[in-house]
């Protein structure tokens, strides 16, 4: 997974404003009154949100299961003093604590298993600094059934082309991604073909793992808003805090 994907993916996600992310999780730093010096980006893919906060002035940690996806975060933030780890997201180790650690674009959703869901949350409270906050998104279950689901997605430019197709299952609410890719390199086009899955969380599964935790929830907004969240919003933010001791 994400091996020859990792060398198209910001291609792939040019619509995304990353600016914006790294905007609102400022925003975040300050409605909570929290100014974390170090910050670890869990599952950080490519890196652009980890550069864009250490360009901000951030201590920034970069940590992701791809050995590719880190080569290529690591190329883009030369000049930069950014620590990339190779670990999962799910059974990581930190020198240290940090005071806020952010997950960007559904990573959350990626881990199929509510044990491991709950084993990653216990990692990041036992890595927070006391007061520290864990600001992260998800895909809502409503988007995952409703708008990726069963569905087939088809893309097209002059360097690209790839079909998205998508497997639902409602009982274990996994939805499976087949993605074909051909890219193209100089007078040839190469194919890359790619699977992943994603489970549908809702806000009160998601509640209830971060307060197993010991992680309180200090929010849940619609996407980069301070409202709540709809019957329809497709993606939804958490943040959660862990409590001086």
């Amino acid at each position: 997974m994400y091996s020859d994907f990792a060398k198209i993916y910001d291609k792939l996600m040019e619509d995304v404003d990353y600016p914006k992310f790294v905007d609102y999780y400022i925003k975040i730093f300050e409605k909570y009154n929290v100014n974390p010096k170090i910050v670890l980006d869990l599952a950080c893919g490519t890196g652009t949100i980890t550069k864009l906060m250490a360009q901000r002035g951030y201590d920034m940690i970069g940590l992701d299961l791809s050995v590719s996806m880190l080569d290529e975060a690591k190329s883009k933030s030369e000049g930069l003093d950014i620590l990339y780890i190779n670990q999962d997201m799910t059974d990581f180790e930190l020198y240290g604590t940090v005071g806020a650690i952010v997950s960007s674009l559904d990573a959350v959703n990626h881990v199929v298993e509510k044990e491991n869901l709950a084993r990653c949350f216990k990692l990041v409270n036992n890595y927070l600094d006391p007061m520290g906050l864990f600001i992260f998104d998800i895909n809502s279950e409503y988007k995952i059934k409703n708008i990726l689901g069963n569905n087939t997605f088809v893309y097209d430019d002059e360097d690209i082309f790839y079909t998205w197709q998508n497997f639902y299952d409602d009982e274990s609410k996994i939805c499976d991604f087949v993605l074909t890719f051909f890219v193209k390199n100089g007078s040839h086009y190469e194919r890359i073909d790619d699977e992943y899955s994603q489970r549908a969380y809702t806000v009160d599964e998601i509640k209830e793992l971060l307060e197993m935790a010991n992680l309180k929830v200090l929010g849940v907004f619609d996407e980069l808003s301070f409202n709540a969240p709809k019957e329809d919003s497709e993606r939804i933010f958490f943040v959660a805090q862990k409590q001086s001791t």
